[in-house]
């Protein structure tokens, strides 16, 4: 069977649901990962994804900020809420799946911004990022016994050099500064997990998820950077079919500054 798994950060669900219902028409994915919905439980939008044929939903929101959600054609369970840092936020989910016969955890995350200063000592937010990524470390692709991992989200970094406009002028930028590069590819390295994007894509071709809204003319000036991702364990490396960063959702009416990424396994 074909399994495709998209990740998303749609800023506002209620807000973007126009947009949303048009990639779910349009694409059909298996499964639907959104962050920073910005929606208390209590009033996320369930019926225009029940009717568009996505029975089985398992939310972490809040009001206001961040929030995660998970939606899927295919049944999910063991539905669980991590509270990364103690501090109350709703920036992860996992469930398991079983897609072509194969269990699956699926991780959701979205990890802070950080703020715009990479300093710690005069920016608790930048802070906050650090300790939540040092945390993930500790996530493993292959914790449990016969079962597959994928991990998707928006982490907040770019962690290789062609995963932004400039690496050079990036270097002093949050989300693409040496201490949060190397502690994401830590978190993939010592979790055994495999990036897909860029098993896909070569390392030394551009690959971007995000583009600014402060830029006049996005798609013109190009400066994105790859904050989007798609992790798996290494056993459903062979698997993947293709990676698809639907660019052009990027200028769609009322758009996230993200755009969607998708994962299309072949089990």
């Amino acid at each position: 069977m074909t399994f495709s798994i998209t990740t998303w950060n749609i800023n506002s669900v209620r807000l973007r649901m126009p947009i949303v219902e048009q990639l779910l028409k349009e694409r059909q994915p298996d499964v639907l990962c959104l962050q920073e919905t910005k929606c208390p439980n209590e009033l996320f939008p369930f019926e225009p994804f029940r009717a568009l044929g996505y029975e089985h939903i398992e939310i972490h929101g809040q009001k206001g900020y961040h929030g995660v959600a998970v939606i899927s054609k295919l049944p999910l369970s063991e539905g669980h809420r991590r509270d990364y840092c103690s501090v109350g936020d709703a920036r992860h989910i996992s469930v398991f799946l079983s897609p072509g016969g194969k269990r699956i955890r699926l991780h959701n995350f979205y990890v802070p911004a950080g703020g715009d200063e990479p300093d710690r000592s005069v920016n608790p937010k930048f802070g906050h990022k650090l300790d939540f990524v040092e945390e993930m470390r500790a996530l493993r692709a292959d914790s449990e016994d016969g079962v597959s991992s994928i991990l998707v989200g928006d982490l907040n970094i770019a962690p290789l050099e062609h995963d932004v406009w400039s690496h050079k002028q990036m270097l002093k930028i949050v989300s693409h500064t040496p201490v949060e590069t190397e502690g994401l590819l830590a978190v993939m390295r010592e979790g055994n997990w495999l990036d897909l994007m860029r098993a896909h894509v070569p390392h030394h071709e551009k690959l971007y998820t995000w583009w600014s809204y402060r830029a006049k003319d996005w798609a013109a000036a190009d400066r994105g950077r790859r904050l989007d991702h798609i992790w798996s364990s290494p056993d459903l490396g062979p698997h993947l079919k293709a990676i698809e960063v639907l660019k052009e959702a990027r200028g769609w009416e009322r758009p996230s500054d993200h755009v969607p990424v998708t994962a299309v396994f072949d089990f």
